[in-house]
């Protein structure tokens, strides 16, 4: 067990992107703003509230943010997200050259410039050397917020979380957590994990779940359903390489899948990113389909068009996460924190119905859940 405190969470963002962006402003933002912040996810988690979240490091590939402070990275080409919280002063923390690995898709270089990224000059650091950097900062929590198919950057710095002592919390579709073996190695290392990749605070996994759970407890039969979605931010252009997609769609939809009392066919349901509109910059817009039977088959369906802020919608989301991670900490806990994944992420290593899995997250972190 970490030697820890109710001090800060000290903790450290791999990925400076749009998400790191508003995680960043939002450290700030609940700061300045105490009680009086606007949309809070979980005002108080064991002790914590978003505001106890000290940022100690970033890890980047991108010239235009390594090198500065998380504060001036978080606005940083080519971030596009809204800025809600300018005053960054209190951010001071470095930006460290990451390794390359698969993390920047080939067509991303190609992409103009202020849309895509620019690799720094800089020598990326190795794994001893982020393991250094993650001790030196006194990191305790690592949140990873990489590129949508980043295999082997995923690996990379899990490995450098176990070998620094970090509770690790996986934002993105590559499967840590919910992996067995990865799970097994932070149970050996006594270090907890969450994961895997980020149901937003009011985004479209959580909406679509919500009308299928509805649909269920109503009786009506659903007999297929799809969810699109387009974006303008760099995530979405990463993604329209459809090779880096295989494990973003397999999460969405298990998602939305597991929230049905009955499974609809492959060909029945289809979920995942669709387009990229460089013109909606950081704004999501989902459509969701619904189609089914009532009452002795008669037809009905559903048609819902969402249009969020994408990266301000996951980052509340992640700001829990980073709490959670620390609270696990503190109780000793290794290995998948179910308790604390099944609430928060698309691809938990347990799927629960969103209700029992916002009582046992409640529970979890009031003492009340999984233990050591």
């Amino acid at each position: 067990m970490n030697d820890t405190n109710k001090s800060g969470i000290r903790t450290a963002i791999v990925g400076v992107g749009n998400c790191a962006s508003s995680i960043i402003q939002g450290v700030s933002y609940c700061r300045a703003f105490g009680e009086d912040a606007i949309g809070v996810s979980f005002p108080e988690l064991g002790g914590y509230k978003p505001g106890d979240v000290e940022l100690v490091a970033g890890f980047e590939v991108d010239a235009r943010k390594v090198g500065k402070t998380l504060g001036e990275a978080a606005f940083a080409a080519p971030n596009c997200t809204e800025r809600f919280h300018t005053d960054l002063a209190d951010q001071t923390a470095m930006v460290y050259r990451g390794p390359d690995l698969d993390g920047v898709a080939a067509h991303m270089l190609a992409s103009p410039e202020d849309r895509s990224f620019r690799l720094s000059e800089a020598p990326a650091l190795s794994k001893e050397e982020v393991v250094a950097v993650l001790k030196e900062t006194g990191a305790e929590v690592m949140m990873i917020l990489l590129p949508v198919g980043s295999h082997q950057a995923v690996a990379f710095y899990a490995e450098c979380a176990i070998e620094a002592g970090c509770a690790l919390v996986n934002g993105i579709p590559v499967f840590v957590a919910s992996h067995p073996v990865w799970a097994e190695k932070f149970k050996a290392a006594g270090l907890p994990i969450l994961g895997d990749d980020f149901k937003a605070q009011l985004g479209a996994t959580i909406v679509h779940r919500a009308l299928a759970n509805l649909a269920d407890m109503r009786g009506v039969q659903i007999d297929r359903t799809y969810q699109l979605n387009v974006g303008g931010n760099t995530d979405f252009l990463n993604m329209s390489d459809h090779s880096r997609l295989t494990l973003k769609r397999e999460s969405k939809t298990e998602a939305v899948q597991s929230a049905m009392d009955q499974r609809l066919e492959n060909e029945d349901i289809r979920i995942g990113p669709s387009d990229y509109v460089p013109w909606l910059n950081d704004r999501k817009v989902a459509y969701i389909r619904l189609e089914g039977r009532l009452f002795g088959g008669a037809r009905t369906n559903i048609e819902l068009r969402l249009d969020v802020e994408d990266s301000p919608n996951a980052a509340a989301e992640a700001l829990a996460g980073i709490r959670l991670a620390r609270i696990a900490l503190d109780r000793g806990l290794s290995g998948s924190v179910d308790a604390a994944s099944a609430f928060l992420f698309k691809h938990p290593p347990v799927q629960l119905e969103d209700t029992n899995a916002h009582d046992m997250l409640m529970a979890f972190a009031n003492g009340d859940g999984e233990q050591a």
